[in-house]
């Protein structure tokens, strides 16, 4: 099926499938159509103390193309360096690949599996592997969908499977070294992405480092591009799709040894390499992308791989510590614009219709952002608008009616000073009759606060962003402090009322029903008020306890407080007491 030069394969549903040929692949047979390589590496001898050596002069030798001298010598490097790597404590190895591949694809000797969704609009080059080497890159890309559910975008694997295929005894010992660097937890470095949030975060950042250390480039890229970052988008494409395949291992050489910091470095020489081979005025009226695609693609005409990583390694970069909190500082951005880490390529939260959404509260484009930040099995189901102080009133028995029997929802305030501020509440508030006389909290870790107007930001229950407070505490000095007690809320908070503004704080439930993406954290609570969700009485609802009330309002829907609370580590949300204009609450349509 696949030719010499890369394969795109496209997923547009679960119905495409590969067939996979179970008997092909045994024996650890060789994957590499020999008659495709570029040219047949030379069997040299290999030193017995070349492992041991240390690192900055392994790093040295990879830079210098040592391995390249012997095929052998570069197999067992790269399966002695992925040992190395550190990794999750719990990461699949061949003997699980041996027994999970059997279990897919059984005993026929055709069977029709689909590809994993992760792969969606990936290219797929093969590197010059023949017919069964093209059949265990499918098979172990299979079983990686299957061992690593979390995985949601990497466009990078299919090369880095392929490229050490070449090198690899048997499928096994591919899937296990691929799925070290999957599961690797080094400190201030990855090695692959496995989100479109980190994807868009890792090309924002080469976008950055090329801006500082490419300028002339980068000028040269922005006066005939419209969309600059849509070129810097495809900057791992350069590296794992177009370049030839002794330029591709060289550089592979090197990224197992240093990481994805390299990768900038060589991406980066490509982008210099480019702007001395053209000038604007060839570039006027071409299409920049596909031009720099190609350049990539011949740039054997252009450089030699050793003078290209010269070039690449003399680029003064920043640390590796610097690049990943660069990195981070840009996914919190795109977080902040609504990309969550369990989004694909292609469905960017088109929940929320434009054109009929239709709010008193937000915009369109306001409850876009909001619905991003939902869990993505909610978001996906459009708003559907349950409760509204303007049509419904402003009465907290009626506001119960509507909302229950919709879980979650979404409550939006707008203040008389015109702020906006709200929640996602994850369980429907029906459940508050469970606790009988006594008023409880529920609801679960993926409850939140989040403000709209004048500022947007979300503030997310505080062990997700903060677990080591959790783990901190031992069991044995677990303590439940009672909140104090305090009045029902004034009839006015301007001052003139004796009362003390709050409403009486609910005692929390002793089990409290955690979320499924929460349920596998084994959070140890060092108290009870950091898990003060939401509650719900005759008296008024409250929002986060502990220390204070993220939200809290009345019973007549009419005055309201927001403070810091330790369930959210939030501020107030908008004026510490305020008055609501308008107040809504949305459920999910077919959710």
């Amino acid at each position: 099926v696949f030719g010499s030069s890369p394969v795109t394969i496209v997923i547009t549903s679960e119905a495409d499938t590969w067939d996979i040929d179970a008997a092909s692949c045994l024996g650890g047979a060789q994957f590499v159509d020999w008659d495709r390589m570029p040219d047949p590496e030379q069997q040299a001898h290999i030193p017995r103390d070349i492992l041991s050596k240390p690192p900055k002069e392994l790093k040295k030798l990879a830079r210098e193309g040592y391995w390249a001298a012997s095929r052998a010598l570069r197999a067992q490097v790269y399966h002695q360096l992925i040992q190395q790597v550190a990794c999750r404590l719990v990461t699949p190895d061949a003997l699980v690949y041996r027994d999970v591949a059997s279990r897919l694809f059984g005993m026929p000797s055709v069977s029709s599996h689909p590809l994993p969704e992760f792969l969606e609009g990936c290219s797929m080059p093969t590197y010059c592997l023949n017919l069964e080497g093209v059949t265990a890159l499918k098979k172990i890309l299979i079983c990686v969908g299957n061992l690593f559910p979390d995985i949601t975008y990497s466009p990078i694997l299919p090369s880095l499977v392929a490229l050490l295929l070449h090198y690899s005894e048997d499928e096994a010992q591919c899937f296990e070294n691929i799925s070290r660097l999957i599961a690797s937890n080094a400190p201030h470095t990855s090695y692959i992405d496995q989100s479109f949030l980190a994807h868009q975060a890792s090309c924002m950042t080469f976008g950055d480092l090329a801006n500082k250390h490419c300028p002339a480039a980068h000028k040269l890229i922005a006066s005939t591009s419209e969309n600059v970052f849509e070129v810097y988008s495809e900057w791992l494409s350069w590296l794992f799709h177009d370049l030839p395949f002794n330029y591709a291992i060289r550089v592979f050489d090197v990224y197992l040894l240093e990481g994805q910091k390299v990768l900038y470095r060589i991406a980066l020489a490509l982008l210099k390499q480019y702007r001395l081979s053209a000038t604007s005025a060839e570039l006027e009226g071409t299409d920049i992308k596909a031009d720099l695609q190609a350049f990539v693609q011949n740039i054997a005409e252009h450089v030699t791989v050793d003078k290209l990583l010269e070039r690449a390694f003399g680029i003064r970069l920043f640390s590796r510590k610097e690049i990943w909190l660069l990195q981070m500082a840009n996914r919190k951005a795109l977080m902040e614009r609504g990309i969550t880490m369990v989004q694909s390529r292609q469905s960017f939260h088109l929940a929320v219709d434009m054109q009929n959404f239709s709010s008193s509260i937000v915009t369109a484009q306001e409850m876009r952002i909001v619905w991003s930040w939902i869990p993505e099995r909610f978001s996906l189901f459009p708003p559907l608008l349950l409760f509204s102080t303007s049509e419904d009133g402003c009465s907290l028995q009626r506001f119960y009616t509507c909302c229950e029997g919709y879980e979650p929802t979404v409550l939006l305030i707008k203040t008389t000073e015109g702020e906006v501020c709200g929640a996602f509440l994850s369980s429907d508030w029906s459940e508050r009759k469970k606790n009988g006389a006594t008023s409880g909290f529920f609801g679960t870790g993926e409850c939140f606060v989040f403000t709209v107007h004048p500022e947007t930001e979300r503030y997310e229950w505080v062990f997700i962003k903060k677990p080591e407070l959790a783990k901190a505490v031992p069991r044995s000095r677990q303590r439940s402090p009672s909140p104090s007690p305090a009045s029902l809320l004034g009839s006015s908070p301007d001052g003139h009322s004796t009362s003390s503004n709050r409403l009486t704080v609910p005692t929390p439930q002793r089990k409290g029903r955690l979320s499924p993406f929460l349920a596998i954290r084994h959070f140890l609570l060092p108290s009870k008020t950091a898990s003060m969700f939401m509650s719900g009485s005759r008296e008024g609802i409250v929002i986060g306890g502990g220390g204070g009330q993220a939200l809290s309002l009345d019973a007549n829907l009419l005055w309201g407080r927001t403070e810091h609370c330790e369930t959210f580590d939030n501020p107030p949300l908008c004026q510490e007491n305020f008055k609501v204009q308008l107040l809504e609450v949305w459920g999910f349509q077919n959710a």
